[in-house]
């Protein structure tokens, strides 16, 4: 895709620097993207709409809930295996997390010295702008070099905006990878591979398959955090598309798919009604529903497999003690992938879902 503008500018904390850059690349606007989902069946929105500002807040909030094990599960293991994961890659590292929202994980590995610089990639520029700010104040030895980005639809922009360093370690983090369908899945971590250089790394959360109970409670928490963050999209769009939904007249659904392993996450009407966007209006049956996000759940061997036909291998998996979550450390073989890694994936689109 081709790069219509890119903004740089040097961000200056209490303690650090920032290497800043917006990089804008001509793909459809939100306004078409959101009528042409509206418009289909089933109804479904890009999940990188989720994350504006406040859907960004709101995701960190539920990190934070008693339910959503995926953050408390990954973030245990990368405490516990960090050192050894950066001892296998070696010194002189670049970190480049796509979608790190707060950059809470990307930090967990960014106090060893073996890491030279690091590349946070989002979608929500104010969010990035101030977590970029953070880590530089908080680890003053790391260059930092942020990008607001689609890094999907974006990626190919990426490589000359990275700084110099011996190795590359792509790190994504909190099951983003499930977010999409499994084509597109693979389509990514070809992209990734095509990112790096034979040696470099990925480091890469997901989920695991489990009691579907437990996950409904970490999708669909009692608090109703999960729903402000998913009827939140419907407060963006009045006010950025100058739509007039009315969110009493929607519910958050969350529902495992057990044939898809993967939970879905729903917008549902709660009447018959018609909805303005603009100048244009898209008309709702009763308990019809907006697909909003998907959530994949895998196996440690289908994963493997997947990585493997992207062109990765494995080096190592580690999981927590209950192994509701894997994070696997895979290497760039120089071999390449068994899989086609030009085009774009059928929904793209996804390029903003990140740590679900």
């Amino acid at each position: 895709m081709d790069i219509s503008r890119t903004e740089t500018a040097q961000l200056v904390g209490h303690r650090g620097r920032v290497n800043f850059t917006r990089v804008e690349t001509d793909a459809h606007t939100m306004k078409e993207e959101v009528l042409t989902g509206l418009r289909s069946s089933p109804k479904r929105i890009p999940p990188k709409y989720l994350y504006d500002a406040e859907g960004s807040r709101l995701f960190d909030r539920i990190c934070e809930l008693p339910d959503y094990y995926l953050t408390r599960a990954e973030t245990a293991i990368l405490k516990q295996h960090g050192r050894t994961i950066l001892d296998r890659i070696g010194p002189d590292l670049c970190i480049i997390e796509p979608g790190a929202g707060a950059c809470g994980k990307g930090r967990l590995l960014l106090g060893s010295r073996q890491v030279s610089a690091f590349v946070p990639l989002d979608i929500s520029t104010e969010f990035l702008r101030d977590a970029a700010l953070d880590v530089a104040d908080s680890f003053p030895h790391v260059s930092v070099h942020a990008v607001a980005m689609d890094f999907v639809t974006g990626l190919d922009s990426l490589r000359p905006l990275l700084p110099p360093a011996a190795k590359r370690l792509i790190f994504y983090a909190g099951s983003s990878i499930g977010n999409f369908d499994p084509p597109d899945a693979a389509w990514l971590l070809g992209r990734f591979y095509g990112l790096l250089d034979e040696g470099d790394g990925l480091l890469i959360g997901y989920d695991l398959q489990k009691d579907r109970n437990l996950l409904h409670r970490a999708y669909d928490d009692p608090e109703g955090v999960t729903a402000s963050f998913n009827l939140n999209l419907l407060v963006r769009f009045n006010r950025e598309l100058s739509a007039d939904f009315d969110l009493s007249r929607f519910r958050h659904v969350a529902v495992y798919n057990e044939a898809q392993s993967r939970i879905e996450m729903h917008l549902e009407s709660l009447a018959v009604q018609r909805v303005r966007i603009g100048t244009e209006s898209v008309a709702f049956d009763s308990s019809e529903r907006i697909h909003t996000e998907n959530s994949y759940k895998y196996t440690v061997e289908g994963f493997d497999a997947m990585a493997a036909a992207s062109g990765f291998g494995r080096l190592e998996v580690w999981t927590d003690p209950a192994s509701y979550f894997a994070v696997g450390l895979y290497m760039k073989d120089g071999a390449g992938g068994s899989l086609s890694l030009s085009g774009k994936p059928a929904h793209a689109d996804n390029g903003g879902a990140k740590h679900r």
